[in-house]
C-alpha cells in the first residue's frame, strides 16, 4: 500500500463521508470508494460501515487506522525531510484565517509568496469560526485577539490596536462625541462575532478605564461590511487597526478618541499565527511562516 491510500483512509475516517473527500480532492466520490475498497480487499477486513446516511469505522478499521496515523505522518515528515536539501518546498499548504483580515492583509502577499515557491500550492480557507488545526490539517492559522491557552505554538506577527471611528459625513450631521459616554445617543454599527459585544471598553493613558453600553441599527458578522456602511455615513463603527488604518491616514473616517484604547473584547489584542505543535516542522510550514514575519517586520499591509 502507498502513504497517499493510507492518507486517503485517515481522511475518510476524520470526514465520515466519501463525497466530502472527493470534493476536497477534486475526484469523483465513486474514486474514492472504489480506492477504500480496494485497500479493504487487500486487508481482508472491512475498514467502513456504510449506510445510506453514515459512514463511520468498524472495530476493526477503528484500531488499524489509530495505528497508521502516526506512521504515516512519519513517512511524509521523512520523505520531505529527506527532499528538503534538494529542492525548493513542495505540496499543498493549508492555511486558516478570519475572512476580512485575510481578504485584506494576507492575499494580497500571496501572489509573490507563490511566485517565490512554485514548487507549492496554498490551500486558503477563510473561516471566522475557530476550528481544531489537528483535525482539519491546518498547516498554519492566523488568529486576532488575545492567545488563550491552547497546545498550539504561537508566534506574534503584529500587535493590533483598536478605535472608534465615523465618517466626516456622519459627524457633520450627528456632531463629534466629546466623551465616550455619548456614544450612548450615538448611531453605533455593531460586529457580530463571538466576544464582541454591545458594551465598548475604554481606557487612557494612566491605565482608567470605563465602558458605555451602544446600541445601532445594523449588526454584521462581516468586518469589511461594517467599516463600507461607516464610509457611507450609517454611523459609528469600533475596529481594528487592520481594516480601517488606511482609511484613518487618508481621512475618510476620524478617529473620534485618538487618545484612548479602545475594545469591545480584550485589550490585550494582537495578531497571532499559529501551528499544531509538533517535532518536526515541514518546510513549506517554515518558509511561509517567515514569509509572513519578515512581511508584517516590514510594515504591516494597512500601514503602507
Amino acid at each position: 500500500m502507498e502513504v497517499a491510500q493510507l492518507r486517503l483512509l485517515l481522511e475518510v475516517a476524520r470526514r465520515g463521508s466519501f463525497a466530502e473527500v472527493a470534493r476536497d480532492r477534486d475526484l469523483a466520490p465513486s474514486s474514492v470508494s472504489r480506492a477504500v475498497a480496494s485497500v479493504e480487499e487487500e486487508l481482508g477486513f472491512d475498514l467502513f460501515t456504510r449506510t445510506t446516511r453514515q459512514l463511520s469505522a468498524t472495530d476493526a478499521g477503528e484500531r488499524y487506522l489509530r495505528r497508521i496515523e502516526p506512521l504515516v505522518e512519519e513517512l511524509e515528515q521523512a520523505a520531505e525531510d529527506a527532499a528538503a536539501g534538494t529542492r525548493d518546498p513542495q505540496g499543498v499548504l493549508r492555511v486558516l484565517a478570519p475572512v476580512s483580515f485575510a481578504q485584506l492583509n494576507v492575499v494580497p502577499l500571496l501572489p509573490a509568496f507563490l511566485e517565490r515557491y512554485p514548487g507549492l500550492r496554498v490551500d486558503l480557507r477563510l473561516t471566522d469560526a475557530l476550528l481544531d488545526l489537528v483535525e482539519e490539517r491546518i498547516d498554519l492559522a492566523l488568529r486576532l485577539g488575545p492567545l488563550a491557552d491552547s497546545t498550539y505554538i504561537g508566534r506574534r506577527l503584529a500587535p493590533m490596536r483598536s478605535h472608534v471611528c465615523a465618517s466626516p459625513a456622519y459627524l457633520e450631521r450627528h456632531g463629534h462625541p466629546a466623551t465616550p459616554e455619548e456614544l450612548a445617543q450615538h448611531h453605533c454599527l455593531l460586529l457580530d462575532m463571538p466576544g464582541f459585544g454591545r458594551r465598548w471598553h475604554f481606557r487612557d493613558r494612566d491605565g482608567a478605564s470605563s465602558q458605555v453600553d451602544v446600541s445601532g441599527s445594523l449588526t454584521t458578522s462581516n468586518a469589511i461590511a461594517l467599516k463600507q456602511c461607516a464610509l457611507d455615513g450609517a454611523g459609528v463603527i469600533l475596529q481594528g487597526d487592520w481594516i480601517v488604518g488606511r482609511e484613518l491616514r487618508d481621512g475618510t473616517l476620524i478617529d473620534l478618541f485618538p487618545d484612548l484604547e479602545a475594545t469591545a473584547s480584550s485589550f490585550d489584542n494582537a495578531i497571532w499565527v499559529l501551528r499544531p505543535a509538533q517535532t518536526h516542522v515541514p518546510a513549506k510550514v517554515n518558509v511561509f511562516l517567515a514569509y509572513l514575519l519578515d512581511a508584517f517586520a516590514r510594515g504591516a499591509p494597512w500601514s503602507s
